[in-house]
């Protein structure tokens, strides 16, 4: 099925002008994993390259583009695998992504044959955790394996990244699924069932710890059909060794994650307070809803140029960065007139258990509303929630700066500020003098390229504060693509 896949960009490079392919990394369904080094840095990532050969079909297509939206939506979170560019060419849509040097987490359980507890409870906080993140945006990945946590290096305290979106998909609470997907010995008794929802994750994650902590899989067989059978009707087996030499508070762990009704699964916001992981010493130390709370206070300080120039870079997204966004506004977005009202955020954060006073609320708007009038449209959401990183690359810095540089003379001055916020109730002489002066490093007056560059990726974890606050208000989305 040929044709442009990923839709129009503004990236006409072609990949072997910017990398060198080494090694093949690993090989899958679709296409293949090499090894890629920038040729002007030399830096390497890797870049999975998917042939358009094998995309027979409309929702072949589809599953591609919703990987890539969705590694553009969840790519923020230190532990999932960060998508870096895009490139397509006749035969192939390639992905550069981040390179983990340590290999999958399933050769490290292989080759230790079962972790401690304490290791255990480690792995799988940090698993627990990027799950929670993607559950909030509305994702499921759907192939929850330990072939798909990779480490960043070789080393014993290797950071997890979680991998391969391949088969994830946007979901609606409540919504459910028929297509039977994932990986047999990890797949959720619903998924068999052909009626399943979010929930199959924590299913998964369970089979995972279990496998952490013993070294085996709970439902296993010859065949997988024998697996499914298992699945759909085994029960857990605690008696066998390593556990009776495992604390009761990890196999209640492993019960609460492994209940076959979904509708009684804990999510993975449940699961990070339990006893076991508060035991091990690797549950959160404190809500994490407080704490991104705190961060979207101090994202109320960025000045307003600064704002105004995030502004100008999110307009100038693709597509693919920010659709995943796009549901995410629709959600809080209750009367869905292109606003987000105190009210609809206040609504927001109820359901998702989040006890905020109107004092803190009016801040959390403060933090977004650019244009100070009292709402949070569009534009101003994703300039708040977008993935940092994307605001912060070269073509995205250049492009704002011009924005702003009207003359095209290298050179913002004042008169191009003051013209430049008057969308955003204007600026006076002393103010623009002010915003100017925040970032003029060599004091002419005016801001050149790189103070702009600077301003924009300086003290950029005010932005990302702020994103993990929006990041979290998931609630049921108006439109969710089946």
């Amino acid at each position: 099925m040929a044709g442009r896949v990923l839709g129009k960009t503004k990236n006409n490079a072609k990949l072997q002008e910017v990398y060198t392919l080494g090694a093949v990394l690993g090989k899958g369904a679709f296409g293949t994993v090499y090894l890629a080094a920038e040729k002007t840095t030399g830096k390497q990532y890797a870049c999975k390259s998917i042939a358009k050969a094998k995309l027979v079909c409309e929702e072949d297509v589809e599953d591609v583009r919703r990987e890539v939206e969705i590694l553009n939506l969840v790519g923020d979170h230190p532990n999932v695998a960060d998508l870096y560019a895009t490139y397509e060419d006749a035969a192939h849509v390639h992905l550069i992504l981040q390179l983990c040097k340590g290999g999958e987490l399933f050769d490290r359980v292989v080759s230790k044959g079962t972790f401690s507890e304490k290791q255990a409870a480690h792995y799988f906080r940090t698993m627990v955790l990027v799950i929670n993140h993607l559950h909030q945006l509305g994702v499921m990945h759907r192939d929850i394996k330990p072939e798909n946590f990779l480490l960043m290096t070789q080393e014993d305290n290797a950071a997890l990244q979680l991998a391969d979106f391949g088969l994830s998909t946007y979901f609606k609470p409540g919504q459910k699924f028929k297509h039977i997907v994932g990986s047999a010995y990890y797949v959720a008794p619903e998924v068999l069932r052909k009626d399943y929802g979010f929930e199959a994750d924590i299913w998964s994650l369970g089979v995972i710890l279990y496998i952490l902590l013993s070294g085996l899989p709970p439902f296993w067989g010859d065949t997988e059909e024998d697996i499914f059978k298992m699945v759909l009707k085994g029960d857990l087996d605690f008696a066998t060794a390593p556990w009776p030499e495992i604390s009761d508070a990890a196999k209640d762990c492993v019960r609460k994650l492994l209940t076959r009704d979904p509708a009684k699964r804990p999510t993975a916001h449940d699961i990070l307070q339990h006893p076991w992981l508060q035991q091990q010493g690797a549950a959160p130390d404190r809500p994490l809803d407080s704490v991104v709370i705190t961060r979207m206070r101090k994202f109320a300080a960025m000045g307003k140029l600064k704002k105004a120039a995030l502004l100008v870079i999110a307009k100038s997204l693709s597509e693919s960065e920010i659709s995943g966004l796009g549901q995410l506004f629709k959600s809080i977005d209750a009367d869905s007139n292109g606003t987000i009202t105190v009210d609809e955020l206040r609504a927001a954060l109820t359901k998702m258990g989040n006890k905020v006073n109107d004092s803190e609320l009016q801040a959390i708007m403060a933090a977004a509303d650019v244009d100070g009038d009292g709402l949070i449209d569009y534009e101003e959401f994703l300039a708040a929630t977008v993935n940092l990183n994307k605001l912060e690359r070269e073509a995205h810095c250049l492009e704002a700066f011009h924005h702003f540089d009207k003359d095209n003379s290298g050179y913002i001055t004042p008169d191009e500020v003051q013209q430049a916020m008057l969308r955003y109730n204007s600026a006076g002489a002393s103010e623009v003098k002010a915003m100017i002066e925040e970032y003029d490093t060599n004091k002419d007056g005016m801001i050149d390229y790189t103070e702009f560059v600077s301003m924009i990726r300086h003290n950029t974890t005010e932005l990302q504060q702020a994103s993990s606050f929006f990041r979290n208000l998931r609630v049921p989305a108006t439109v969710a693509p089946a």
